[in-house]
């Protein structure tokens, strides 16, 4: 799998690369057949053309680069985005609701919303989520970072279930000995942090519709050089302050793949995966075997910013 430390690519790699795009676009101009005046035109529009050309090429890339590994663990999918769902809110708003809900400071989040970096390709929009500074304020008394964090989802869990029917699969499993953050998660909220205090952190996420089909491990292996799941606590966070994207049975849901999930009754360690689900007319919090492939599922994850 992918990490967020792997090395770059050589030079000699990066301009063999880079005489392969050159040589397609001058085929492709060549090919076109541009006149005076439309040459005139791609050039008054030089921009749009270069963020066509970047986006088609990292389009590209992950196509290209995405390993064979688990490649059977995908199902074609048509399952989206209820239609209620209008996509992310105002990052600001988040900020104020999830801070509102479960009792914290927004005041550095708000300022940090102020000068948010490009929101990276795939990402859908910027997503409010509770932060570890956040969890230390919410738990003083937890020494350990793992429980801390299995008490910051037990309490989202409590407040979805304040404001609609919820039904947890596993309630009284969520346990540091049952419930742990992916490492590859782990060291992207860190490098995220290190420019984020405060109790609320800003993420640019999507949630599913990018893997949609894959299982929990498929996606990992998918996962773009700057990509990581987002686990329980953030899909929560997620989830509270935009309820619409989980309402009805036949919609995408959403699968953790930033948690890792212990079941006590198998003998194969941290195999499953949480995950968010609608049915009847309650919100469903449950767990996954991370190989299997559902097309009423996607895999939520977000990016750490390039700059």
């Amino acid at each position: 799998m992918s990490t967020i430390t792997q090395h770059p690519a050589s030079a000699g790699q990066i301009k063999q690369i880079n005489r392969f795009g050159s040589d397609a676009i001058e085929k492709a101009l060549e090919d076109f057949g541009l006149d005076n005046h439309c040459a005139q035109r791609v050039i008054e529009r030089g921009d749009e053309f270069a963020r066509a050309i970047r986006e088609m090429t990292l389009a590209s890339l992950r196509d290209l680069t995405v390993a064979d590994k688990y490649a059977n663990e995908e199902v074609q999918s048509k399952f989206t985005y209820p239609r209620e769902y209008k996509g992310p809110k105002p990052i600001g708003e988040q900020i104020m609701a999830l801070a509102k809900i479960l009792g914290l400071d927004p005041s550095k989040a708000l300022e940090c919303a102020k000068n948010l970096p490009e929101l990276p390709v795939e990402a859908e929009g910027w997503f409010a989520i509770l932060s570890s500074d956040g969890l230390k304020k919410l738990f003083p008394q937890i020494g350990d970072d793992a429980e801390r964090y299995c008490a910051g989802v037990r309490l989202v869990h409590k407040k979805i279930a304040a404001s609609r029917k919820f039904y947890n699969y596993r309630d009284g499993q969520i346990t540091s000995p049952g419930l742990r953050v992916h490492i590859r998660t782990t060291r992207a909220l860190d490098l995220i942090a290190e420019k984020q205090p405060g109790d609320i952190l800003i993420v640019a996420g999507q949630l599913g519709m990018r893997h949609r089909g894959r299982s929990v491990r498929r996606a990992r292996e998918c996962f773009d050089k700057n990509e990581f799941g987002l686990g329980s606590l953030a899909v929560g966070s997620i989830i509270l302050t935009h309820p619409k994207r989980l309402i009805r049975w036949e919609e995408l849901d959403m699968d953790c793949p930033g948690d890792e999930f212990n079941d006590p009754d198998t003998d194969a360690q941290f195999v499953l995966a949480p995950l968010f689900s609608f049915h009847g007319d309650e919100v469903r919090f449950g767990t996954s075997w991370f190989a299997h492939a559902h097309g009423i599922f996607g895999p939520v994850s977000a990016f750490v910013p390039q700059s």
